[in-house]
């Protein structure tokens, strides 16, 4: 049955990605969290390789991992907080392991398989200022995860041609992810391991911002070879020596993120403020809920959303109650559950209408008075 309820306000979710190896995507995950993390921002680094290089570069091995947390045929299945490690002040790490490289094949058929990570981090709201996931070097599934729970991505590349191509390459996935899924992540572009003393980068640089605009960071990280030392040390960069150039670059970007979400934020704030009374009587947000029994799935579908069963229709369990959010007008709507791939109405609404196919369809009063 539907309620309304008030704003809820999520973690910054950020996806580092890119499916060309050697970019410093990895070593950009670990640098960026320990930088927020010292910025006294609560931060949690997802290890989403099935390489695990986030974690061992941290120190980090467990039999346990963030494939318990996504598979449902684990031996050891466990929640998010049971495989959660400190690394430091404002700092965890979800580690992975090997095991996580089964998980394609696990979830191939699964519906809603896409959201996986997504729903896992729900239960976080409001745990962590940001949660930074460390993707595989390619555009598989847990790629298509990480990208569907963030909602922004860092795309580190070096300054050579062919890394322009490829994020280029992940772009377009991006963008099939938005109109498929209904979900849209902003990106990033973060130009890594650059080499001031040659003029070729300085090219490449130049080719990339022309390319990319606004999109790419300020922020450069420098080729520093106290990177390399910290990671054969299993450290970041900031434990390893704070005042390398890489440890003032990996800071600089992290500041330039955090500044960046104030500076939204202040925007918002603003427009919010010009429309949000005009706003509150168009579209009020109303939770679906489903307390009957289900194994696998529920989705909600109705006249308010053309009846479409896919990803944005799927509601998430809490405490064993199936739940979701959406944003309707003032008015009646007829919908129905999907449970498990079986059609059926609301248990919990009286008010229901027979449909030409014999069936009920539940009704949903929405209204705007107080």
């Amino acid at each position: 049955m539907g309620q309304t309820l008030g704003p809820e306000v999520d973690m910054e979710i950020f996806a580092v990605a890119n499916q060309k190896g050697g970019c410093g995507k990895t070593t950009t995950a670990c640098n960026l969290a320990a930088a927020l993390a010292l910025n006294g921002k609560k931060t949690l680094l997802i290890d989403l390789d099935p390489q695990a290089h986030a974690s061992m570069g941290l120190g980090v091995e467990k039999d346990i991992g963030i494939y318990d947390c996504l598979s449902k045929i684990s031996k050891n299945k466990c929640s998010l907080k049971d495989i959660i490690v400190n690394i430091g002040p404002n700092f965890d790490l979800a580690p992975s392991n090997i095991m996580l490289s089964t998980i394609d094949q696990e979830l191939s058929d699964e519906i809603g398989r896409e959201s996986r990570l997504q729903d896992i981090l729900k239960d976080f709201q409001g745990a962590y200022d940001f949660c930074l996931i460390d993707c595989p070097p390619n555009l598989g599934l847990l790629t298509v995860n990480a990208i569907r729970a963030a909602h922004q991505m860092i795309i580190p590349v070096e300054a050579s041609r062919f890394s322009v191509d490829g994020v280029q390459r992940l772009v377009e996935i991006v963008d099939l992810i938005r109109d498929r899924l209904g979900h849209k992540v902003s990106y990033r572009v973060l130009v890594n391991n650059f080499d001031s003393r040659l003029r070729h980068s300085f090219n490449v640089l130049n080719q990339i911002k022309e390319t990319f605009g606004s999109k790419v960071f300020n922020t450069i990280v420098h080729i520093n070879v106290k990177i390399k030392e910290s990671q054969s040390e299993a450290k970041t960069i900031f434990a390893f020596d704070k005042y390398s150039r890489g440890a003032k670059d990996y800071f600089s970007l992290s500041r330039e993120i955090i500044s960046g979400e104030g500076a939204l934020m202040e925007k918002i704030t603003a427009a919010m403020k010009k429309i949000v009374k005009k706003k509150t009587r168009e579209l009020l947000p109303v939770e679906f809920q489903f307390t009957g029994s289900a194994n696998d799935s529920v989705y909600v579908v109705g006249e308010f959303n053309n009846w479409s069963l896919d990803d944005r229709s799927r509601l998430t369990k809490d405490n064993g109650i199936w739940k979701t959010q959406v944003s309707l007008k003032p008015g009646n709507y007829k919908y129905r559950f999907v449970v498990d791939g079986k059609w059926t109405e609301d248990p919990s609404n009286p008010i229901s209408e027979k449909n030409p196919f014999g069936e009920l369809d539940s009704i949903l009063m929405v209204s705007d008075e107080a």
